[in-house]
């Protein structure tokens, strides 16, 4: 491979890590404020009644949030099915997803 081949592969690679972190909040005052806005959209979402959280499906660092009582908020969870971490899934939908830890739950899990 030549120098300018590798060249054109690191500046890719470097532009790419680039602009991941610039998706990612500067400080923690944005922080907050990005996780409040992903908090109101998601209530928008659950107060219609398309979704609802589903506990203990959730990945380490995947879980969702939205304004509610006990709710964890987005990318928090510290284990895989963590049983007070939840994900937003279409209604009715919830108990039906399988994990390694038993099926999802409507409310928190022990």
């Amino acid at each position: 491979m030549s120098d300018r081949m590798k060249s054109a592969l690191v500046a890719g690679a470097l532009a790419t890590a680039l602009g991941a972190l610039a998706s990612v909040p500067a400080n923690a005052e944005q922080f907050t404020a990005h996780q409040k806005k992903i908090q109101a959209a998601n209530t928008v979402k659950v107060k219609s009644g398309k979704v609802q959280p589903c506990f203990g499906v959730a990945l380490k660092g995947h879980n969702d949030c939205y304004a509610g009582a006990g709710t964890s908020c987005a990318g928090t969870a510290t284990a895989d099915y963590q049983g007070n971490a939840f994900k937003l899934v279409p209604t009715g939908t919830c108990t039906a997803i399988n994990t390694p830890h038993g099926p999802g739950s409507l409310s928190p899990k022990a």
